[in-house]
């Protein structure tokens, strides 16, 4: 039997015109809810929309269902105007875990921002980076020399970490990929996978003469001393996908491109 989502919804645009305007039809057809009364989030956009959509429902309870009404949409389902109740009440449900970065600044400032895709660090000049990497308070790699390093969760393992080249990572694994990038020494480095429960302690070295950024995200600290990362296990976020494209699928897919 057909199930349907009883309760309302929240039809939120990324701002384009082609969003805004599936907004209001979507809204015409099936009702619009505040946000505060919905019982799902329906995000309108592309991934980038759909990641700020995520942070500003973190730990509501609400379900995020998005529409592609972007570019890319790897995190979005097909965009569709026939029973979308059913739907939605037919996905499959992800609970994904963010990433906590504590990055100290130059003057010693702790900033504190949460990743779902990775948080990276990137050389701030003409002159690469010299990090030093530690896992769980054990220095795994004295000096490592590159354009910057991330660390990236299942959800963002095929984002900016495939592109670096690093490891595709199965939704529900309990992995995190830590990825470099363009290193140059040790040339031949490509990174490692590491369990979800570590703690990563990345320390710029010559930080005045070879300056770094943070990014958790969209959040950028500038010219950091230190990164911490590590699984915010106190903060989830629920996201629905349709059951003929579920993001398991999507991520075996990916793999066999070529």
């Amino acid at each position: 039997m057909d199930q349907t989502v009883t309760g309302g919804l929240a039809f939120l645009s990324s701002g384009t015109p082609e969003a805004d305007e599936s907004a209001r039809h979507l809204a015409a057809l099936y009702g619009q809810s505040a946000t505060a009364d919905a019982s799902t989030i329906v995000a309108l956009g592309g991934d980038g929309f759909m990641l700020q959509t995520i942070h500003r429902f973190m730990n509501s309870g609400k379900p995020i269902y998005g529409m592609n009404r972007g570019s890319v949409g790897f995190l979005m389902n097909e965009y569709g105007e026939d029973s979308l109740r059913e739907r939605i009440a037919a996905a499959e449900r992800e609970t994904i875990r963010p990433l906590r970065m504590t990055a100290i600044g130059e003057d010693g400032t702790a900033h504190r921002a949460l990743a779902i895709n990775e948080v990276s660090l990137f050389r701030q000049s003409y002159q690469a980076a010299k990090l030093r990497i530690t896992v769980d308070g054990k220095v795994r790699m004295e000096e490592l020399v590159c354009d910057g390093v991330m660390v990236a969760t299942p959800a963002g393992s095929t984002a900016y970490n495939l592109s670096a080249q690093g490891p595709i990572v199965p939704i529900d694994a309990p992995l995190l990929a830590l990825t470099p990038v363009s290193a140059f020494r040790p040339r031949r480095w490509r990174g490692a996978l590491l369990p979800n429960r570590v703690t990563v302690d990345i320390q710029v070295l010559e930080a005045s003469k070879r300056p770094v950024n943070a990014v958790a995200d969209h959040t950028e600290v500038k010219s950091v001393q230190r990164v911490t990362v590590r699984e915010a296990r106190d903060a989830t976020a629920t996201i629905l996908f349709d059951a003929n494209h579920s993001w398991d699928e999507r991520i075996l897919a990916e793999q066999f491109r070529y």
